[in-house]
């Protein structure tokens, strides 16, 4: 079987990790090789460069910068792990990748999301997924997810992202939605409102059929 290169995006509490972790104990109990990763982060550079974006003491982080360290980080994670993966037939499930960047550093921080995109066309290598699932919820619901869960981890708080005002994280709804209104064909829309087991369902089903395209 060729390689797959699947991706998981939504806004911050959209249950888009638990979902991708769904799909890969499914894969993975089919027999299939599966890859787990995510962004930014997947390597140690990675690592490095996400504990920098996303610490909340970097509040007087320029745009440019933000933008700048997750392509970098997205391109040593291309190249360390993804390609290699995708090369030896193995399923890549990545939990975020290109859209997130164009929904919260393009949309988000109101910046041109094309020249967004076109930075990570060069980080990437024009890499692009096989099949992108966005779980959508609104923003309010976002909102109360992701204090819930802060107040559930003992000693987390939310990150500097996170911490921004709903008015941003409403821009990277819209962001998103665009992204799918406008790649229909790679962007399964999925409504993230509901039960994790009617969700699993539908993205499993889609899986399948996907997987049938590609044999």
């Amino acid at each position: 079987m060729k390689g797959l290169f699947i991706t998981f995006e939504g806004p911050d509490g959209s249950g888009k990790t638990t979902q991708m972790k769904l799909l890969g104990e499914r894969l993975a109990s089919m027999g299939a090789d599966v890859v787990r990763t995510r962004e930014p982060g997947g390597t140690p550079i990675g690592d490095r460069l996400r504990e920098i974006v996303l610490s909340p003491d970097n509040g007087e982080m320029m745009d440019e910068t933000e933008i700048l360290l997750y392509a970098a980080s997205r391109a040593q994670h291309v190249r360390e792990v993804i390609v290699p993966a995708l090369e030896r037939g193995k399923v890549v499930i990545c939990d975020r990748f290109v859209d997130a960047s164009i929904a919260y550093q393009g949309y988000g921080l109101g910046r041109d999301p094309e020249e967004v995109a076109r930075i990570n066309r060069f980080a990437t290598g024009g890499l692009r997924p096989h099949r992108t699932y966005l779980l959508d919820v609104p923003a309010a619901v976002s909102r109360e997810r992701l204090l819930s869960r802060a107040l559930a981890a003992s000693g987390a708080g939310l990150d500097r992202i996170e911490q921004k005002e709903r008015e941003y994280h409403e821009r990277v709804r819209d962001g998103f939605l665009l992204i799918a209104k406008a790649e229909p064909q790679r962007v399964m829309l999925i409504d993230a409102n509901r039960t994790v087991a009617d969700i699993a369902a539908d993205i499993h089903a889609d899986f399948d059929r996907l997987l049938q395209q590609q044999q």
